[in-house]
């Protein structure tokens, strides 16, 4: 697989480039057809590569978007103390996001961030909310401009969602923390100050990482 990984890497085999007969791409590679099929097969299941019926294989877009697609499936295997460690990578991620949020936002932007928070006091239900927290940080992900920030993001919360740490006896407490934080967030974004951003949405992941560590709740489906 190496070799085949090298002609991606270097360009000689560019994003949406159809590969050479499988006899001559073998031979490029000095690996026998076999081995390179089971590369094929790795490098599909990757996202990197793709077999068209009919056609041959091709090398993916190599859209970043589309490789952590990927990686979600193993993100959404993580016990909780596996999430709790890649917390530290979504604060920073979250903050990044926030200040360039702050930097980038449109009016229309900020509605919408004020009327999630809005929705999310008025939610009835857990779910309800969750779904709305959810929508929430996606909107200032894309806000700041970074596609694929946004998809690495949702990849990590996606694993967060199934801990439900909006359910339960502290599930009113944590709701509470949680919208405050909101708030913070989008007043750092009204008042066009990136700082403030960052640090208000570097609290609000710190205190959803300290519920869960609290909680310790077991992930649901």
């Amino acid at each position: 697989m190496q070799g085949l990984r090298t002609k991606i890497a270097s360009g000689e085999l560019a994003p949406g480039q159809k590969c050479p007969p499988e006899a001559e791409l073998s031979a490029q590679l000095g690996v026998s057809r076999s081995s390179l099929r089971e590369a094929v097969r790795a490098m599909s299941a990757l996202g990197v590569m793709e077999s068209r019926h009919g056609s041959g294989t091709y090398v993916s877009s190599l859209e970043p978007t589309v490789i952590l697609q990927n990686f979600a499936l193993l993100v959404d295997l993580l016990p909780l103390d596996g999430l709790l460690e890649l917390f530290e990578i979504r604060r920073l991620m979250e903050s990044h996001a926030a200040a360039a949020a702050a930097a980038n936002a449109t009016p229309e932007v900020l509605a919408k961030l004020a009327a999630l928070v809005a929705s999310m006091e008025a939610a009835d239900s857990p779910s309800e909310y969750s779904a709305l927290d959810s929508r929430f940080h996606e909107e200032i992900c894309h806000a700041s401009g970074n596609s694929t920030l946004a998809a690495l993001v949702d990849v990590f919360r996606s694993r967060g969602g199934h801990f439900r740490i909006f359910d339960g006896e502290e599930g009113p407490a944590v709701r509470t923390d949680s919208t405050a934080g909101h708030r913070a967030i989008v007043e750092a974004i009204a008042n066009r100050d990136p700082t403030m951003a960052a640090t208000a949405a570097a609290a609000h992941i710190a205190q959803t990482e300290s519920w869960l560590k609290k909680l310790r709740p077991a992930p649901q489906p």
